[in-house]
């Protein structure tokens, strides 16, 4: 950073009137002299110029000083339009080219509009934005080239938070990892691998600059229709909130060359839209979104998530963008959340232009401010999102105190990251760091979300006497639908570009025993011919890669063309399997009654590994289904915490082909026994559980153990199970073991009384039965 003359950068505001107030400080040599020698070695001009309390330096600057003094003397240097710029987030494009549509290196005068004459607080890479070239060393060069602005070159140094949307490992990054989709992860059932992956992800991301990641999503799947079902970790709430918050640890406890933040979103209830379609409004009672679409996002916010991003959607005609039940009585007062609020894209000014609940944009800013919402993802209007909460201000529809709070937890943000003392990373590692990283996690990840529900005859796993193999199907070697959404550009892998990674067809090929021919044939006419001399065909069917609308299926079901590849080969009279790369179980019609079925989710770049290691029986297959099943369209929304009607016939009921939980294994799992630390409690009280299971057969592996409770009578409906406590074991064969679970209590409380919903939620008294498999045990809250 070049030195200014004393006073130019000391100019204190009063918090009040914003005159300002001397208070000159200087560089001491001896910082200076550090500074020059980090340069030194890194290439570049650290922020962190004062890293100790000196009598000339600004407190702000004093790494030394509690987060809190430090945030309160940076606000009461700022002046209101700087704390306003605290509260915008820009899209990168806006700094390239022409600094408008992006494309090309960065342009310093885009850079002083954004950074400069407004005081931009954040940058964002929206899918597909990015450097010139993909590689992660150009990534942290542009990222440190906007830094480098942000602290050098204007007055108060502040640095920006730089956030992008790494969903499934640095996907925007070609030649980075690309993990499982967090729907595969669902299926996992583990904690501990989110964990890693979140972790693997955050090293990656810093490596390139990045200390902000828009992730995890801790939205429920409820509704196959909907595009971004395959963003999730499922349909339970219980499931979903235990993996949500473990990709939080990951994340945050993650040391590289950044920390960085997690990111729960999209809160809240925004998988339910009315129709199915993506940001769709959403009519849902208050008991629901109470005790069901809320409860995810609680848990991930308690594991420690440094921000929030609100949903896009309105849920019973109120944007949730307006929300302030949603974004300040529920999420500070009832949880107390502390950290940075932020909207989706554009969401704020959507209140003004497509949910007109306000007349013009600064109403629209005001709304969503007042709300709760600390930081607007204006994307592209820097200068109009400026001018419109200054107006708001002006007008009185926003206070002060109100624009200290908001920018105040963003400063905290920054200083919580260390960015004041480490804004910049060292691009000429960041290739080393990333490209080709945690390949044997991306495999381990992939594999352990493998789930196989359908085994007809032992066909699987492929054994010796399997010669001669047909891999069939266009998803059989593509590596693009595996890695799915989200990939490289924001739909999916632009043309052009070559994804690195294993197809089914590399890891089948890889994995086959000495003497095993794997046929690749030429098209389903060839396919089908082949098949009548083959030991097993295996077809890889799915769905193509999409994001967000653009992957809505009204019809979530296997193509035509598909189902009659798979009925032709079916024709042929030897065994098949399938194999589906998909974000969403699809109905597989005419495709139903293979040998084999294997559901991979969208398994990232290892995904052909996975596919081949479960075939081959190198892997036990452990996963279970996140999700229900359905047999058939047109049952949507379908999940497995339906609450009971007086509707008869299979058809309005939970009627699905697979339910949730679901998975075969190649060997086999009993629970022996289950009991309770006390045969009554108190309302309000956890509850113990202990489980005994076995693995039965004659292989080791890795098995679910679910609880689940029912009630035989509830003042209001309830399911007819509730997933309460899982764990995951690794029993050897004929191995037995004694699993230990917690319930807390407010796992098992509802909101009692009419249709309003309003009451607090509790746990009633009565009886309660606890299941794992076929045993069961009662329990009486008292």
């Amino acid at each position: 950073m070049p030195l200014r003359p004393r006073g130019h950068h000391g100019i204190r505001r009063t918090r009040a009137t914003g005159r300002s107030r001397s208070s000159r400080w200087r560089y001491p040599t001896s910082a200076l002299a550090a500074v020059t020698a980090c340069a030194a070695a890194v290439g570049a001009v650290p922020a962190g110029l004062v890293t100790s309390a000196d009598e000339a330096g600004p407190l702000y600057r004093d790494a030394r000083a509690a987060p809190e003094r430090r945030v309160r003397d940076l606000l009461d240097r700022m002046t209101l339009d700087e704390k306003i710029g605290q509260m915008d987030q820009i899209a990168v494009a806006r700094m390239q080219g022409d600094c408008r549509a992006g494309g090309g290196g960065l342009v310093e005068s885009c850079m002083k509009t954004v950074l400069g004459d407004h005081a931009t607080g954040s940058v964002l890479s929206g899918g597909g934005m990015g450097p010139p070239r993909n590689t992660p060393g150009d990534w942290a060069r542009m990222v440190n080239a906007v830094q480098r602005y942000a602290v050098e070159k204007t007055r108060l140094h502040i640095p920006v938070l730089y956030g992008a949307d790494a969903v499934h490992g640095h996907n925007n990054v070609l030649g980075a990892t690309v993990f499982p989709h967090q729907i595969g992860l669902g299926a996992t059932w583990d904690p501990g691998v989110a964990e890693a992956v979140a972790a693997g992800t955050a090293r990656a991301v810093a490596a390139t600059g990045i200390d902000w990641n828009f992730a995890p999503v801790a939205d429920l799947a409820r509704d196959q229709r909907w595009g971004r079902y395959y963003e999730t970790y499922g349909e339970d709430p219980l499931l979903a909130g235990t993996l949500a918050a473990a990709q939080v640890r990951g994340t945050e406890g993650t040391r590289g060359a950044k920390r960085v933040a997690a990111t729960v979103k999209h809160f809240g209830g925004y998988s339910v839209p009315a129709n199915g379609h993506d940001r769709v409004p959403a009519d849902v009672s208050a008991r629901y979104l109470q005790d069901t679409l809320l409860a995810p996002y609680r848990t991930a916010v308690e594991a420690g998530a440094k921000s929030v991003m609100a949903n896009s959607g309105a849920l019973n005609g109120v944007p949730a963008t307006a929300s302030r039940y949603l974004l300040t009585e529920v999420l500070r007062k009832q949880w107390g959340f502390t950290g940075v609020v932020i909207s989706d894209w554009e969401d704020v000014r959507a209140l003004h232009t497509r949910y007109k609940v306000a007349a013009d944009y600064p109403r629209a800013i005001a709304l969503a401010v007042n709300a709760g919402v600390d930081m607007t993802m204006e994307p592209f209007e820097a200068r109009r999102f400026t001018e419109g909460l200054r107006a708001a201000v002006r007008r009185g529809l926003v206070g002060r105190e109100r624009i200290d709070e908001a920018a105040g937890r963003v400063l905290r943000l920054k200083f919580d990251l260390g960015l004041f003392e480490h804004p910049y990373v060292d691009a000429d590692r960041a290739d080393a760091v990333v490209l080709g990283a945690d390949r044997a996690l991306a495999r381990r990840a992939a594999t352990a979300s493998q789930v196989l529900l359908r085994n007809e005859k032992g066909t699987l796993p492929l054994g010796p006497a399997v010669k001669r193999i047909v891999v069939a199907g266009n998803h059989a070697d593509d590596i693009d639908s595996q890695a799915g959404g989200w990939t490289v550009g924001w739909q999916r892998v632009p043309d052009g570009v070559r994804l690195p990674g294993t197809t089914v067809l590399d890891g089948i090929r890889r994995a086959a025993p000495a003497g095993t021919q794997v046929v690749r044939p030429k098209d389903a006419a060839d396919a089908v011919a082949q098949a009548r001399t083959a030991d097993v065909t295996v077809v890889v069917v799915g769905e193509k890669a999409a994001a967000e609308g653009e992957a809505d299926s009204p019809r979530p079901e296997l193509a035509a063309d598909q189902q009659a590849l798979v009925t032709s080969l079916k024709a042929s009279g030897r065994p098949v399997v399938v194999v589906m790369i998909a974000g969403r179980p699809l109905a597989l019609g005419d495709a139903a009654g293979t040998e084999g079925l294997l559901m991979s989710w969208l398994p990232g770049t290892e995904g052909g590994h996975a596919v081949a290691d479960v075939l081959f029986g190198k892997a036990n297959p452990g996963g279970r289904l996140p999700v229900s099943w359905p047999r058939r369209t047109g049952n949507e929304p379908v999940h497995h915490q339906q609450l009971p009607g007086t509707n008869v016939g299979a058809e309005s009921a939970h009627d699905v082909a697979y339910d949730f939980g679901a998975g075969l294994s190649y060997t086999g799992y009993g629970f022996e026994a289950i009991g309770l630390g006390s045969s009554s409690v108190p309302a309000g009280a956890d509850v113990r559980v202990s489980v005994r299971v076995r693995n039965t057969g004659a292989r080791d592996g890795e098995t679910v153990v679910p609880v689940h409770v029912s009630r035989p009578v509830s003042t209001v409906l309830a399911p007819p199970r509730r997933l309460v406590a899982f764990t995951k074991v690794r029993l050897a064969a004929g191995q037995a073991r004694t699993v230990r679970l917690t319930v807390p209590a407010r796992v098992l409380a509802v909101t009692p009384g009419d249709l309003d919903g309003s009451g607090t939620p509790r746990v009633e008294r009565g009886e309660y039965t606890f299941t794992a498999g076929e045993r069961r045990t009662t329990l009486n809250v008292t």
